[in-house]
């Protein structure tokens, strides 16, 4: 059962997926860090100067005082509507981030389209036939 679980967790297929999920996980960091430092606070500015992260709608009295959606869920229940716009826009960056990496890896590896072969030359029975049939038509 050792053998067969080393082969499996060995084969290149596992590797490339965990290289993969490393890779992701630190693409997903560095989107995060643009949404949240870059692009968020250039739409809140757009929007009114309001942070999205602190939208949200309390659900109790004293979730409805707090100024912040932290204070807002450490007083009770709230629903945070904000945050829920900024992993929203996350997601369309990502999705669309991904899209374009795929489309442009599409294009390198695209094989140009293949122009068909030249003809073969003639084998040698046919180009003697065709001399037999040029010394006939010559009588």
């Amino acid at each position: 059962m050792l053998q067969e679980f080393k082969k499996f967790a060995l084969r290149g297929n596992v590797v490339d997926l965990a290289i993969g999920v490393i890779i992701g996980a630190a693409f997903g960091k560095i989107v995060e860090s643009l949404v949240g430092d870059v692009i968020m606070p250039v739409i809140g500015r757009i929007a009114g100067g309001l942070d999205f992260s602190n939208y949200f709608l309390g659900l109790t009295a004293a979730s409805k005082a707090a100024p912040t959606y932290d204070a807002a869920k450490k007083a009770g229940a709230a629903l945070g509507y904000g945050t829920f716009i900024t992993v929203s826009i996350n997601f369309l960056i990502v999705a669309f981030v991904m899209f374009m990496v795929v489309r442009a890896m599409n294009r390198l590896l695209r094989k140009e389209e293949a122009a068909p072969p030249p003809p073969a030359p003639p084998s040698k029975e046919v180009v003697l036939l065709t001399e037999i049939r040029d010394l006939l038509k010559a009588r």
